[in-house]
């Protein structure tokens, strides 16, 4: 697929990143993994992003990346694109850039770097080796220590053709609306705040409509009725989904750091798709959340 295509596509329609799989000893489980890829592929998601931060990249081996992101790039083939989740320290990313495109991959997701601040100079620097590893089109994920200017980012377009998506995990909407002005429709953006439903209708207004969506992994009917009614605009089936699910399902996620990926994986097997375990160092959600949540889902019916 060609960088451009690849922008075309992720400018309209619901993203999501499916979980990765484990056994109860925390080993990838390939037979669950296509399972589940084949029972979300039908849902109507514009692109699936493998091993991102909800699919745990940060916590995979070199083996099992490729391994999972071949499985993904097999099983979807001919239904919904996949795009790889790539990061760490820059060789390091450039070499899973490689090797992602080497399986089949259709783009890619850049995780923020491993570890250390940087100056604009030095994230320029980073994605840029990146791009420049693959033909594949590359979505740079502005979170936490990656976290570009409008001017960084105008240099990096001239400098990465390939370079084709901006996806913004910070939600500061001054940065946003810069970053839309002065760089217009050179990118697409995508919005990539954890729980990006509570925020889909401002970033719609920001230039930014679509989204990726965790709640997909388990309720994809709901994930999919929730970015219909933003796409046309319907305030009170939004805000009738968000009093009903997104705002409940908020007070279990915030309980503890890293349960935006744990909550998931949860929600997973209460609705028969069971991905086993997040691995440390995240924690699974307790009995007693569980439960919470399990009444929460049982209350929005059939999936």
């Amino acid at each position: 697929m060609q960088p451009n295509d690849l922008k075309k596509i992720l400018s309209s329609g619901l993203l999501s990143f499916p979980v990765t799989d484990f056994d109860a000893e925390g080993n990838f489980r390939k037979s669950t993994y296509i399972e589940r890829l084949e029972w979300l592929a039908p849902y109507g998601a514009t692109a699936l992003f493998a091993a991102g931060g909800t699919g745990e990249f940060f916590s995979l081996t070199a083996n099992e990346y490729t391994d999972i992101i071949k499985t993904a790039v097999d099983t979807c083939a001919g239904q919904v694109p996949i795009l790889a989740g790539v990061g760490g320290p820059t060789r390091v990313a450039a070499a899973y850039a490689k090797e992602a495109e080497r399986v089949g991959a259709q783009g890619l997701l850049l995780l923020p770097h491993y570890l250390t601040e940087a100056s604009q100079d030095g994230l320029i620097e980073h994605v840029a080796e990146v791009c420049k590893a693959t033909k594949l089109g590359v979505v740079v994920y502005n979170r936490a220590n990656c976290r570009l200017t409008p001017d960084s980012l105008a240099k990096l377009a001239d400098r990465c053709p390939n370079l084709v998506g901006f996806k913004d995990g910070v939600g500061d909407i001054e940065l946003m609306v810069s970053i839309w002005r002065k760089m217009g429709d050179r990118f697409s953006y995508l919005g990539g705040l954890p729980t990006a439903e509570v925020y889909a209708a401002a970033y719609k207004a920001l230039g930014t409509p679509v989204y990726s969506s965790a709640v997909f992994n388990f309720m994809p009917k709901l994930a999919m009725d929730f970015y219909h009614a933003v796409a046309s605009d319907n305030h009170a089936e939004q805000n009738r989904m968000l009093d009903e699910f997104f705002l409940p399902y908020l007070e279990i996620r915030n309980r503890k750091a890293g349960y935006a990926v744990s909550i998931v994986k949860a929600g997973a097997r209460l609705v028969g798709h069971d991905a086993g375990p997040v691995r440390a160092p995240l924690t699974d959600l307790t009995a007693e959340e569980c439960d919470m949540l399990d009444k929460l889902i049982r209350k929005q019916g059939a999936q």
